[in-house]
C-alpha cells in the first residue's frame, strides 16, 4: 500500500507562469505539499537517525579510538563524503532511462543499510574505507533519484518549500542519530559496537518505509523529447544557468571544511571534552531543523540564488569565529547556528534551483552533475584540509580555507545563472 494518493498519475509539468495556480487552490493560498514530499521524508529521517549515529562517534572512534593521524583522517572523511560522487550520475541517469526513480534510491538506502554492520567486523584502515566507500555508494545512487522524485512532485514555484520540508525531516533525524549515539555511548559497556548495531536496524526499517510508503510510478519522457543517455545527460552542461549552477557548487565546494573537521577545531577551540563530542552535530542540525523550511520559502520568495550565497557568507563568519578562538561561552553555540543555517540556505535550495534548470525527463542526470561536482569538490576539500593540517595546523589551515571561500563566494556572486537576476527581480514584485 501506499500514503500517496497520487500514483499513476503523471508528473507535474513545468509551468509557464510562475504564479501559476493549481486547479480547486484559491488565489493566494498555497498547494498541499505532495504527499510523495512527505513519505521520502519520512524515509530519509529514518536514515539519518541510522546514518548520523555513525557519524556522530566516527571521528572520536577514527582519531581516539584507533589513533589515525588528522591526515589518514581526512582521507576517511573524504571518502566518506566524497566517493559518492563517482555513482550519482550512474543513480540519476538509470533513474532517467528506466524512469523508475523508486527503485534506484532504494537499491541506494539498501546498500547503505548493509555496511552498517559490516563497521563491528574491520579495525583497520584500508578495511573500514572500503566499507565507508560501499555505504557512499548507497548515498550515491540514492540521492539523485530521490531529489528527482521531490522535484517532480512540487509545482515549480514550490520547489524551495517542498525541499525546505524534507531537509527539515531529513534533519529531524539528524538531530534523534546523535542523541541515541550519546545515549548508548554512556550506557553500553561495549558504545561503539552497540551505535553501530542499532545503526543498522534503524537503516532496515528506513528502507521498509520506502518500499511500502513511497509511490513508485514510472516516468514516461515528454513527446519530442531528446532520447535519455550519457551524452544527453553530460550534453545538459551545454545550458547556460545549468553550466554556472554546477561550476559555482563546484568551487564552493572546494572551499568548505568538513563536518567533522569543525567539530574537531570548535573541540579543540572551547576545550570541550570528549564524553560530549557526539552532542556537537546535534547543535548543526538543530539549526539546519530550525531554519531549513523558513530558508526555503525565502528563497521562492526572494531569490535562490541569494539565499544560497547568503549560506555561504554564514560559513564564513563560521569560520571566522572559530579562528578568532577564545573561551566565551557563546562561542559553540554561535558556530552550530551559522554551520546549521549554512545548510538550511545551500542544500535544498540549490537542488531547487538546479531544477528548474533541467528538463523533466533528465532531472535525475541534470541533478545528479551539479552533485557530483559538489561532492567531488568536498572530497577533495577534506583531503586538502587533512594534509593542510598535518603539515602546518589547525588554524593556518582553517585561515587559508576562509580566505580561499571569501574569494570564492564573490567569485560566484558575478557567476549568477543567466536569469537569477531576473527571477529574483520578478520575486521580490512578487513580495511586495
Amino acid at each position: 500500500m501506499y500514503v500517496a494518493d497520487s500514483r499513476g498519475t503523471p508528473a507535474p509539468a513545468v509551468t509557464p507562469e510562475p504564479q501559476a495556480v493549481a486547479p480547486g487552490i484559491r488565489p493566494g493560498r498555497r498547494a498541499a505539499l505532495a504527499p510523495t514530499v512527505l513519505a521520502l521524508g519520512t524515509v530519509s529521517l529514518i536514515t539519518d537517525v541510522s546514518s548520523e549515529m555513525v557519524t556522530a562517534v566516527l571521528p572520536l572512534y577514527l582519531v581516539a579510538g584507533l589513533g589515525l593521524s588528522p591526515l589518514g583522517f581526512g582521507l576517511l572523511d573524504g571518502i566518506y563524503n566524497g566517493i559518492s560522487a563517482l555513482v550519482r550520475l550512474t543513480g540519476g541517469h538509470l533513474g532517467d532511462r528506466l524512469g523508475r526513480h523508486k527503485a534506484l534510491a532504494g537499491l541506494g538506502y539498501g546498500l547503505s543499510a548493509l555496511c552498517k554492520p559490516l563497521l563491528l567486523l574491520v579495525h583497520t584502515l584500508p578495511a573500514i574505507g572500503a566499507v565507508l566507500a560501499l555505504d557512499r555508494t548507497g548515498k550515491g545512487l540514492r540521492t539523485a533519484p530521490r531529489d528527482a522524485l521531490i522535484s517532480l512532485a512540487a509545482a515549480p514555484e514550490d520547489r524551495g518549500r517542498a525541499f525546505g520540508v524534507h531537509r527539515a525531516m531529513d534533519t529531524a533525524g539528524a538531530l534523534i542519530g546523535p542523541i541515541l549515539a550519546f545515549l548508548i555511548l554512556r550506557g553500553a559497556a561495549d558504545g561503539y559496537d552497540a551505535v553501530f548495531t542499532v545503526s543498522a536496524c534503524v537503516a532496515a526499517l528506513g528502507v521498509l518505509v520506502l518500499v511500502l510508503f513511497v509511490p513508485g510510478r514510472r516516468t514516461e519522457p515528454s513527446p519530442g523529447a531528446e532520447p535519455v543517455s550519457l551524452r544527453a545527460a553530460f550534453g545538459l552542461l551545454g545550458r547556460r544557468d545549468l553550466r554556472r549552477i554546477s561550476l559555482c557548487a563546484l568551487l564552493l565546494g572546494l572551499c568548505t571544511v568538513s563536518d567533522a573537521f569543525v567539530f574537531l577545531l570548535l573541540q579543540r577551540a572551547t576545550g570541550i571534552a570528549d564524553r560530549w563530542f557526539a552532542l556537537l552535530p546535534l547543535g548543526t542540525a538543530a539549526a539546519f531543523f530550525l531554519l531549513a523550511l523558513p530558508l526555503g520559502r525565502l528563497a521562492d520568495r526572494i531569490g535562490r540564488w541569494r539565499v544560497f550565497l547568503g549560506g555561504h557568507l554564514a560559513l564564513l563568519l563560521a569560520y571566522g569565529l572559530l579562528l578568532a578562538g577564545g573561551h566565551h561561552p557563546a562561542l559553540p553555540y554561535a558556530v552550530l547556528l551559522l554551520h546549521g543555517g549554512f545548510y538550511a540556505a545551500t542544500d535544498g535550495v540549490l537542488m531547487a534551483a538546479a531544477a528548474g534548470a533541467v528538463p523533466e525527463e533528465h532531472r535525475g542526470g541534470g541533478l545528479a552533475l551539479v552533485q557530483t561536482g559538489q561532492a567531488l569538490a568536498r572530497f577533495a576539500a577534506s583531503l586538502g584540509f587533512g594534509a593542510a593540517w598535518t603539515v602546518w595546523g589547525p588554524r593556518p589551515a582553517l585561515a587559508v580555507a576562509a580566505v580561499l571561500l571569501a574569494v570564492a563566494a564573490a567569485a560566484c556572486a558575478r557567476l549568477r545563472p543567466a536569469d537569477a537576476t531576473a527571477a529574483e527581480a520578478a520575486a521580490g514584485a512578487r513580495a511586495d
